[in-house]
């Protein structure tokens, strides 16, 4: 029952043939028969919890996200772990094996890499049946649509999860944000090296929630899930950004660039 990475391609030729690709996955979707979900919220990792005061995404409603693959995946991967099914569009470069790294049951994932101009038609299509959708827009949306969309997501129960792009501008009817910045990159080098994962800061507020909530990550875990990162290992990267790293002559300090913790031999 369903579709995964096996049933849905990626709908990216040119032309009319996108048209038969939406016409197909429309009636791919119908053989889910998804009822509407009757559970209020959907499940974020435990590290996001403090993040937002439901501790968990509504169902129905849209969330403006950063467009970072990392904090995508590690936004799909607790409600993936539950058993839901969730999906992305408009991502080319996300990769199943980083989605299987965040711990996302790649079954039930499907992914709609380049939807082109008819990324809004897959979107309202898909949330007939999954429950979160993650979303890069191919474009700004019309006032219309956007309404369209957001009584099928409350019709149907299902959840958005909408990147910011100059493209698209803001996303109207959204319910909150969620922002992840201050990232570094783990294990390499200047320019050499293995990435091992990253560390960040997600913050996140709520139109009933304004003022901003933050918690320290690491994405992904050192068991695939996100690693909320304790006060003393903070207390470390502080530390070793005033450090003077190896190479630099005395008393030069640090690029900004410079990857934190990525002189580890």
């Amino acid at each position: 029952m369903g579709i995964g990475l096996d049933a849905v391609t990626a709908l990216s030729p040119a032309g009319d043939s996108r048209a038969g690709e939406v016409l197909r996955l429309r009636r791919e979707i119908s053989r889910m028969q998804r009822r509407r979900s009757e559970h209020p919220l959907l499940p974020l990792d435990p590290a996001f919890a403090s993040l937002l005061p439901e501790e968990g995404l509504q169902t129905g409603a849209t969330y403006t996200v950063s467009p970072s693959p990392s904090l995508v995946l590690a936004l799909l991967a607790a409600a993936s772990r539950k058993g839901h099914w969730c999906a992305v569009v408009g991502m080319p470069t996300l990769g199943v094996e980083a989605a299987a790294a965040f711990g996302i049951e790649l079954p039930r994932l499907i992914l709609v890499p380049e939807p082109g101009d008819r990324w809004l038609a897959v979107t309202s299509a898909l949330a007939e049946v999954v429950p979160l959708i993650a979303v890069q827009p191919g474009g700004r949306a019309r006032d219309a649509d956007v309404s369209r969309l957001s009584a099928r997501l409350r019709d149907r129960g299902s959840t958005l999860l909408i990147t910011e792009s100059a493209a698209s501008g803001a996303w109207p009817q959204s319910e909150g944000s969620i922002r992840l910045h201050d990232q570094h990159w783990l294990g390499v080098g200047e320019g050499w090296g293995l990435i091992e994962g990253s560390t960040a800061t997600v913050s996140a507020r709520t139109r009933h929630s304004p003022l901003s909530s933050s918690v320290r990550v690491r994405l992904p875990g050192a068991h695939g899930a996100v690693e909320e990162l304790p006060a003393e290992h903070i207390a470390v990267e502080t530390m070793a950004e005033m450090t003077t790293l190896p190479g630099l002559r005395g008393g030069e300090s640090a690029p900004h660039e410079y990857p934190r913790l990525a002189v580890a031999g």
